[in-house]
């Protein structure tokens, strides 16, 4: 039983650690940069927005890989 919930808390904490954050954000005139940052090998699979701001909010993201 011990080693079932010892399991259980491991896949738990990896699966925390392997999905991605949003951080980074940089507003410049009506264009907005965010940059979203992964926990997979050291962040090998981050990318960059490149989105136009409005009311209805952040609008044609465009993305490119390894800012």
């Amino acid at each position: 039983m011990l080693r079932a919930i010892v399991v259980a808390l491991a896949l738990v904490g990896v699966g925390s650690t392997v999905g991605c954050g949003y951080s980074g954000v940089t507003v410049s005139g009506d264009k907005a940069v965010v940059a979203r940052n992964d926990y997979f090998l050291f962040g090998a699979l981050r990318k960059a927005y490149v989105c136009k701001v409005s009311d209805a909010g952040l609008t044609s993201c465009a993305d490119s890989e390894s800012p």
